[in-house]
């Protein structure tokens, strides 16, 4: 059984307010000024930590391992409380995953937010109940781009990485899917500082609904 492997944050569900106003929380607290949404949206995809990290980048301050961690746990509170105020699915995920599972294929998850994030927002947006496994940036010892991720997900999902589906929307998706050895449908609606097109995936879409023909022509590629 084929997998259809999704990243979370940028493709299946728009977030970004919640975690510019998360990541802005923890700057303020700390005493720098906040960051635009417009500069955030190019600093997602890696996980919390990273994003604190390239925060602290955009003001020029200097930061370790060590002095990044309690900005990282203040981060982790304010998100969770707050994890699906403006957060909600885009356009034709639901009935897209509907028909999907109908049509037979396994569905996964595999996203660099933590897991205890990614479970609680799957759960309050009621998209949990779609897929067949959910791994987090944390759930092995690497995170995507590596392809380790991609094929505990499909595994997971009791399925096979021959004929399995990456979506996504950013370079780091499309890096796991080609270090996984499978195709990469990318979305042009995500969070990435460039246009999606000159990534390299092996489709673009600009809708959910373009979803299902765009799987159709992959997998008939893979035959």
């Amino acid at each position: 059984m084929s997998v259809l492997v999704f990243d979370l944050d940028g493709t299946l569900v728009s977030s970004m307010e919640d975690l510019v106003a998360a990541l802005n929380v923890v700057m303020e607290e700390a005493g720098h000024t906040a960051i635009p949404h417009e500069e955030v949206s190019h600093m997602v995809g890696m996980g919390a930590k990273v994003l604190i990290q390239r925060g602290l980048d955009y003001h020029g301050i200097s930061w370790t391992n060590e002095t990044i961690e309690p900005l990282f746990q203040r981060f982790l509170l304010h998100y969770a409380a707050n994890i699906a105020v403006h957060t909600k699915p885009f356009d034709g995920v639901v009935p897209a995953l509907e028909a999907f599972r109908e049509a037979g294929w396994k569905l996964a998850v595999c996203t660099n937010k933590a897991e205890r994030l990614t479970t609680p927002l799957l759960v309050a947006l009621d998209l949990d109940k779609h897929f067949d496994s959910v791994v987090g940036g944390d759930t092995f010892d690497v995170a995507k781009p590596n392809a380790e991720p991609v094929h505990g997900a499909i595994e997971r999902a009791g399925g096979r990485i021959e004929g399995s589906i990456m979506i996504g929307d950013s370079g780091t998706d499309i890096n796991a899917a080609r270090n996984a050895g499978i195709p990469v449908i990318a979305v042009d609606f995500g969070y990435t500082p460039v246009h999606v097109s000159e990534l390299g995936p092996d489709k673009v879409i600009s809708h959910f609904d373009e979803l299902a023909p765009a799987v159709a022509e992959l997998a008939e590629k893979a035959l």
